[in-house]
């Protein structure tokens, strides 16, 4: 059998598409960016045809790059945006608006009548997670109240509800498959991730009928395979989970304890804590890290919504910068004695805060405050929300007395300067790889080991490679002192 494997990575601002090499190596990529919408402040959409051509195209290009063609390829694994919304006709595949996207917040009055209701005690003892607008749950109740007829299709079993991956799959197997995986559906609000099934309880409180939802698979599995039509050949789907999850395994950490941090368009901090579901009581939340051969393994998340935003804002909003490479080195000319603070609540503050209703700020600007004081706060902002996370994780997870390396991915780990400061912020060392593409490479693991061709966890752990080790040489009291300043800028933005 071929070693090749397709990966697909369908993300916030981009798809792309990446084969990998037996060897883990990449043989081709090919990445398409597509249109963000924001009809209101606070909402975020996608068009769903731009998630699926994206797709298509990425696929064709990666395989082109790679000098191949579809019959050289042993299966496809497939890692998404998580949380993002689409809803379609089952008979003609026409979504009925668009996607509604993770970092969306038009269901945050909705979210307060349900906690207001006493409904979130619930929601994080059957899900793990807590009630917020991040999650799909509120977003699926939004598009049945609002697109009309929408609720009378849906209990009459005509609509479907998927996570991108959902779409993407049902697009891909010509409409055959109607699946997820475990990690999708556990960002829901609406899956017992104990006993692994959609949540009767949670579908009445949020009146979404059953027949909308997916069945839910593990993350190596059969989803199908793709209708010849769109590459020459059918090729098995044998691998799925969200972006965050995908990179866990990318990043190979199966082991309880170990942590990894992804730097995309948001943050997303997950640490294995095995087979032992934790409750966390720093507002973290309980996930499923990911499902095989029917045996979940747990993981407590952290998220922020915005990070490699944080430099897209500076580029494209202020003009600071022309390109994202050149915000290390302006931060690296900032000036030492002022400490200027980004709050990024752009889209509100996601843990440990979970304030919807938060916007972004910015602390201790003076007369002398220019370009390279704004790229620093902006990559520090990202460093200080790293190091709530993983102060929080650690108070959770009380099987470690001392801080754990933090093994991290994305594309703002190119910036040697940004994971430098990350490390002196975290007090801990921070682990680059060799291969940042760790998110597809999730994906293809997943996939690759389904079909035999690529080997188990264990075979799969000893490839990982460190490319570099930053550790951490900031005095504690500095240390100290700028994480204090960030605090009190953060509860200076807080609405509750």
């Amino acid at each position: 059998m071929s070693g090749y494997v397709l990966a697909i990575d369908q993300g916030t601002t981009s798809t792309r598409s990446i084969v990998f090499s037996d060897r883990y190596a990449v043989a081709g990529t090919g990445q398409r960016e597509f249109t963000q919408h924001f009809p209101r402040s606070g909402w975020v959409e996608h068009e769903p045809d731009d998630l699926w051509t994206t797709t298509v195209d990425t696929m064709r290009l990666a395989l082109a790059d790679a000098g191949l063609s579809a019959t050289d390829i042993a299966a496809i694994g497939i890692t998404n945006q998580r949380e993002t919304t689409l809803i379609w006709d089952r008979e003609t595949g026409k979504p009925i608006h668009r996607a509604l996207v993770w970092q969306d917040r038009r269901t945050a009055d909705l979210c307060s009548r349900l906690s207001a209701d006493g409904l979130e005690p619930l929601v994080t003892e059957r899900t793990g997670l807590i009630i917020d607008p991040y999650f799909s749950g509120s977003k699926i109740a939004w598009l049945l109240d609002t697109v009309e007829g929408a609720r009378e299709r849906a209990e009459a079993g005509t609509l479907a509800f998927g996570t991108v991956d959902t779409w993407l799959i049902w697009n891909l197997t010509g409409g055959k498959r109607h699946v997820t995986d475990a990690t999708n559906a556990s960002r829901s609000m609406l899956y017992d991730i104990n006993r692994n099934t959609w949540d009767d309880d949670l579908l009445r409180a949020l009146n979404i009928p059953r027949a909308l939802l997916p069945e839910v698979l593990d993350c190596a599995d059969d989803f199908g395979t793709t209708d010849p039509s769109i590459l020459g050949t059918g090729i098995p789907i044998r691998g799925v989970a969200g972006d965050q999850q995908a990179a866990m395994v990318g990043q190979a950490c199966f082991s309880p304890g170990m942590i990894k941090s992804t730097y995309g368009t948001g943050c997303f901090a997950l640490i294995n804590t095995g087979t032992d579901r934790v409750a966390s009581k720093n507002r973290l939340l309980t996930t499923i890290g990911y499902r095989l051969n029917g045996v979940t393994t747990y993981a407590l998340e952290g998220a922020i919504f915005i990070a490699g935003a944080a430099v897209q804002w500076l580029r494209d909003e202020l003009g600071v910068i022309e390109r994202a490479d050149q915000s290390g080195p302006l931060a690296a000319q900032a000036d030492p004695e002022q400490a200027v603070y980004l709050v990024p609540a752009f889209t509100g503050l996601g843990a440990p805060h979970w304030d919807p209703h938060a916007r972004g700020a910015l602390f201790g600007l003076t007369r002398a405050t220019g370009r390279c004081e704004l790229a620093r706060a902006a990559l520090e902002s990202v460093c200080y929300q790293t190091a709530d996370l993983s102060q929080a994780m650690h108070d959770d997870w009380s099987h470690e007395n001392e801080r754990t390396v933090l093994r991290v991915d994305g594309g703002m780990v190119a910036s040697d300067w940004t994971m430098q400061r990350l490390a002196d912020l975290l007090g801990a060392p921070v682990d680059r790889p060799m291969v940042l593409e760790t998110t597809a490479m999730g994906a293809a693991w997943l996939a690759g080991h389904k079909v035999g061709a690529w080997p188990d966890a264990e075979g799969f752990a000893t490839g990982w490679r460190l490319e570099r080790r930053f550790e951490p040489n900031l005095d504690e009291a500095s240390r100290e002192r700028g994480l204090a300043g960030w605090r009190d800028a953060v509860q200076r933005t807080l609405t509750r």
